[in-house]
């Protein structure tokens, strides 16, 4: 097993733009609670995403629309006492920025106020260049996120890959320069086809995070529950399992309830 970069001290948004300048791949990951942020920092980690994705593999929700931001803050306050070097980034959750900028900004000033995260992430493009603006105003950095995008899923209706028509990716394009423009530090590109990710990180010298996106996006990054193999039902073909834990887990847990039920836990020396 080899550990990244830990000689950085603390990735900031500047780390990850001179990674993308010398042309090292940026790896980024969720986490939503301090235990798992704390293996995915030690791991080497650059940049970890709170994603509003705890809504399906934290409270089980279909969609990551409910989680309110409370509960964004309580996550991500959770992985910010477990990270020392990585670059810690909120999406703000569905409801608390769109078609209203002063209340955007509220959002984002709780974030990074209630729960010390380094960053938000907001999805979507010129229908929210206003929020995205007064947040930067206030000096709080913000990620972008194109393509498919989840909190949109009733308007597109499906979770298939976007921007695959001429007049979609051209959008994506136009609407990524302009995040680019207005003083975003990064973007997350997702479900797009690979020869768009491509195009879009060349022409852009911020740096760009792909999930489903492929192998050109300037990083990538997955929900940590699909590549551990907790979640065993979510299998799309982006996604690289590298443990299946779901299996680990409930063969230990059967093991204890047995050991339990044949009165062999606890024995002698675990007994006080």
């Amino acid at each position: 097993m080899s550990v990244h970069n830990l000689d950085i001290k603390r990735v900031t948004t500047h780390t990850i733009q001179e990674l993308k300048n010398k042309g090292e791949k940026i790896s980024a990951l969720t986490a939503y609670d301090f235990s798992m942020a704390r293996a995915v920092d030690t791991a080497g980690v650059e940049v970890i995403l709170v994603g509003d994705s705890a809504s399906n593999v934290m409270a089980g929700h279909e969609t990551t629309l409910p989680i309110t931001l409370d509960q964004m803050i309580y996550h991500a306050g959770s992985v910010v006492r477990g990270v020392k070097r990585a670059l810690v980034v909120v999406d703000l959750p569905f409801g608390s920025y769109q078609g209203n900028s002063a209340e955007a900004l509220r959002s984002a000033i709780r974030i990074m106020k209630e729960s010390g995260a380094h960053a938000v992430k907001m999805e979507g493009g010129l229908e929210i260049k206003e929020s995205i603006v007064r947040i930067l105003s206030a000096g709080v950095p913000v990620m972008g996120h194109l393509g498919l995008t989840p909190q949109s899923i009733y308007k597109f209706g499906t979770y298939a890959v976007r921007a695959k028509e001429e007049a979609e990716a051209q959008k994506l394009m136009d609407d990524a320069h302009m995040l680019q423009d207005i003083g975003c530090f990064g973007l997350v590109l997702e479900k797009i086809p690979a020869a768009l990710t491509k195009k879009v990180s060349q022409s852009l010298t911020i740096p760009t995070i792909g999930i489903g996106a492929g192998p050109d996006a300037d990083g990538q990054i997955l929900v940590i529950h699909d590549l551990l193999g907790i979640t065993n039902e979510f299998k799309p073909r982006f996604l690289r399992q590298y443990a299946d834990l779901h299996t680990v887990m409930t063969e230990a847990i059967a093991r204890y309830v047995d050991d339990v039920k044949g009165h062999d836990f606890p024995n002698e020396k675990e007994a006080y």
